[in-house]
């Protein structure tokens, strides 16, 4: 196995000293770790010395570091597909066409109102995705399943770096990049924000990363791990791909996100079907907040971003960066006694103060603006959260109007969702834990 440097981990102290991961943490490294890694980066396999195994486990698993696997085709041979499929016999023409090659392929009409001529099994009425791959799960002889819907367009390469990961026996689940199709005026917004696509860094996929989950429009599995955690709920209408990787991850397996794998995937044709779609994600928020406590939150709040949301409601928009510039300055002197240089420790201050003023503009737009409608003060949180994003579409080149009415859509589900299973977690946010480490 060879592994790169993440993208925006930093290297201090003659290489000893290492910053980044997600969440974002310091590391220490002897000087043989230090030269390790150097070996590493310049390209050299990880041996199968002990330690140097227990090193890279931990630079792997903090998400410092990540797997670069070497393309094998060959691996595909240990791969069953399984496509659950309903009304969409184009789509699935279109799939197996180019999907089937070396392996193997699972069919499973979930209730199409013309049954489909080729499909390995049918459900009589449609029973949903999650129910339509646990049935196609139950013939499979391989090691591993891919899990491919019917708008998916997979590259030819597809599995060449996603199936080596598996060597890992700590892998039990890999995504690869879903990218949404530029057709139209939705397909131009979801290639730059698609709900499917989880960016261009590697991850290790857990709730505190920034991938939290992966989609199971395409997601391959190790069988045996799937089953011991009893395949997809099949109560979940929508969100049985987070509710997967979630105790996937609590079982102690590792999950993980590999970009240089794509997926296309074919946008809604028009608005409508395009707002419904996202309300439909918005209300698997509460019943998945009921399977994972505290993992739905709409924002992780600080002291600090508490203070400012407070003083803002108040009536005090301008007083409101105070609190950011005490936390900003009290995060520099601890990595300045942690001994990160200076520009390093700007930076990361800089982004994550960044971060925590977007996830709360997100928050409002996506959870709390039909409670703040209905006041003057909250009316100008509003304002400014959609100011938020329109500043993120100019910079993405993305329709300001087309984002603010995905983020209403979904908000609206969300809220759906609370009303129908009689829980408000998902509105609740969740004050951040700060807990002291030790050194070693």
């Amino acid at each position: 196995m060879r592994v790169l440097l993440d993208s925006r981990g930093r290297r201090f102290a003659d290489g000893r000293g290492l910053l980044g991961g997600s969440p974002p943490r310091l590391m220490r490294l002897g000087a043989t770790g230090a030269r390790v890694l150097d070996s590493w980066l310049a390209g050299h396999g990880v041996s199968d010395d002990p330690a140097h195994t227990v090193l890279a486990r931990r630079l792997l698993d903090a998400g410092i570091v990540h797997p670069t696997p070497e393309p094998n085709r060959a691996a595909r041979h240990s791969v069953t597909i399984v496509i659950p499929v309903r009304d969409n016999a184009a789509g699935l023409a279109r799939l197996t066409s180019t999907t089937v090659g070396d392996c193997r392929c699972v069919i499973v009409d979930d209730g199409s109102r013309i049954p489909l001529p080729d499909a390995t099994a049918r459900h009589r009425v449609s029973r949903g995705p999650a129910a339509a791959r646990n049935t196609g799960v139950h013939g499979v002889e391989t090691a591993l399943v891919a899990f491919l819907d019917s708008d998916t367009i997979p590259a030819p390469d597809w599995l060449d770096t996603v199936v080596p990961l598996f060597e890992d026996p700590a892998v039990a689940a890999v995504a690869p990049r879903v990218r949404s199709l530029p057709d139209g005026p939705i397909g131009r917004y979801e290639s730059r924000r698609s709900a499917l696509d989880m960016g261009e860094r590697p991850a290790t996929v857990r709730p505190d990363s920034h991938v939290r989950y992966v989609p199971s429009a395409a997601l391959v599995v190790r069988v045996d791990a799937l089953r011991a955690v009893g395949g997809f709920d099949e109560r979940l209408r929508f969100g049985e791909d987070v509710d997967l990787v979630w105790r996937l991850v609590a079982a102690g397996h590792t999950v993980r996100y590999q970009p240089d794998s794509i997926v296309h995937h074919e946008p809604r044709a028009s608005l409508i079907p395009f707002l419904r779609q996202r309300f439909d994600y918005g209300t698997s928020a509460a019943p998945l907040s009921a399977r994972h406590p505290e993992m739905l939150a709409p924002a992780i709040l600080t002291p600090a971003t508490l203070a400012q949301f407070a003083l803002v409601m108040c009536g005090y928009p301008a007083a409101a960066l105070a609190p950011s510039l005490v936390s900003a300055a009290m995060a520099l002197r601890m990595l300045r006694r942690g001994g990160v240089p200076m520009p390093i420790a700007a930076e990361l201050v800089a982004t994550g103060q960044l971060t925590l003023a977007r996830q709360l503009a997100a928050a409002t737009r996506r959870t709390w603006w039909p409670l703040l409608l209905w006041s003057p003060r909250g009316r100008t949180v509003l304002r400014i959260a959609c100011a938020v994003a329109a500043l993120e579409s100019a910079a993405e080149g993305t329709d300001p109007a087309l984002r603010l009415a995905d983020d209403a859509a979904y908000a609206l589900g969300v809220w759906a969702g609370c009303a129908r299973t009689g829980t408000w977690r998902p509105l609740v946010p969740r004050m951040a834990r700060f807990t002291r480490r030790s050194r070693r």
